[in-house]
């Protein structure tokens, strides 16, 4: 990764068309941004090399799936020192999709996915509060996802 990179306009371009579509093909982001296919596969590479595009990833529709409940959950630790031993222990939960380290109430706020409340009570009950380190934990169900997306390119 270098991170003396530095995006150019066409970079931008880009980076707009595809963070809203990620299986655009190539040659429709060459054609929108008047360069030839190959262009655009040489910067796509350059992209990833460089560590500005670091995945790009299926989106599946969870509720389709069976999950139907989102969470997130604010923990407190016992000792801030524990910080590392408890993400560790955290990473091995898979209805867990998000975690970050954070000022505030929380010393870890964790954005969670289950197939209904039962389930979410179980996680918590069963595999959250007997992790060491964790002193408690405050959820807060989401009732609706308003707006999900990628930050825009300017």
């Amino acid at each position: 990764m270098n991170i003396g990179y530095k995006i150019d306009k066409l970079d931008k371009k880009i980076l707009s068309i595809v963070s809203k579509n990620a299986r655009i093909p190539y040659l429709e982001v060459a054609r929108a941004c008047n360069v030839s296919g190959a262009a655009i596969h040489q910067r796509m590479q350059r992209l990833h090399d460089n560590g500005i595009i670091i995945s790009s990833e299926l989106k599946l529709d969870r509720k389709l799936i069976g999950y139907t409940t989102c969470a997130f959950l604010g923990i407190y630790l016992e000792k801030a020192a524990l910080y590392k031993e408890v993400m560790n222990s955290l990473e091995k939960i898979p209805e867990i999709i998000e975690c970050h380290y954070t000022t505030g109430n929380y010393s870890i706020f964790i954005k969670i996915i289950t197939k209904d409340n039962d389930h979410l009570k179980e996680i918590i009950a069963d595999k959250l509060q007997t992790i060491d380190g964790i002193a408690r934990t405050e959820s807060f169900i989401s009732l609706e996802e308003i707006l999900t997306r990628q930050i825009p390119i300017q």
